[in-house]
């Protein structure tokens, strides 16, 4: 049988595509900042035009948030509802945060250095209840 393909069909197979590109760019992204890192201590005993050829992590940081912008405007509206309300509460969150503890840690406070990863690790997790939560609500 030859089945019609549905205008709901392709809307999914355009987000489904889009949401494969995304996560592409992210994990790029992931992988020059993993590089950015660990390379010049571990693969290339810090030499200098390594290190600033792996500074190529913006150029790909860049690529990942166009993917973004482009995601989101394939979207439908209570998607797109959705997400920037998702990344609304996590820029929210990342500065109520951020900014005291890297105040308690300029004052010692913390028995430990603040570090950029545990901000990331408490966006990631912040975006990911709160756009999974949203999602519920509104079914």
């Amino acid at each position: 049988m030859n089945e019609r393909k549905t205008p709901e069909n392709g809307y999914q197979s355009r987000i489904w595509k889009r949401t494969i590109r995304l996560a592409c760019w992210g994990g790029a992204w992931l992988a020059a900042t993993a590089l950015m890192k660990f390379g010049p201590k571990f693969l290339w005993n810090k030499a200098l035009a390594f290190t600033l050829l792996a500074g190529l992590d913006v150029a790909v940081g860049v690529g990942m948030i166009l993917a973004n912008k482009t995601y989101l405007a394939e979207l439908d509206d209570l998607q797109q509802k959705v997400y920037l309300n998702a990344l609304g509460i996590t820029v929210g969150v990342a500065l109520i945060a951020g900014v005291p503890y890297s105040v308690m840690d300029y004052y010692h406070v913390t028995p430990f250095h603040a570090e950029i990863w545990h901000l990331l690790m408490l966006m990631s997790l912040t975006f990911s209840v709160s756009f999974l939560y949203s999602t519920w609500r509104y079914r």
